[in-house]
């Protein structure tokens, strides 16, 4: 599946609650914490809303990238 937009959040979806509200939730508000414009947002919640929940957890899950912090002491 290709991006809707080429972008991506510093989020890990491992441990998200696995309603999809939730999972378009976490996903916006990463996303505007990130500078993201309301309709680079809407573009890939629109996208993600397009299919069944499979489909949404594969628009979002492609446009996250978690960054591994686990190195700082």
């Amino acid at each position: 599946m290709k991006r809707v937009i080429d972008k991506t959040v510093n989020l890990d979806l491992v441990g998200v609650n696995g309603n999809a509200f939730m999972i378009m939730g976490v996903f916006q508000r990463q996303a505007k914490k990130e500078g993201w414009s309301t309709s680079e947002i809407e573009m890939v919640l629109a996208e993600a809303k397009s299919g069944d929940y499979n489909h949404l957890l594969a628009t979002i899950e492609n446009h996250c990238e978690p960054k591994d912090e686990s190195h700082e002491n």
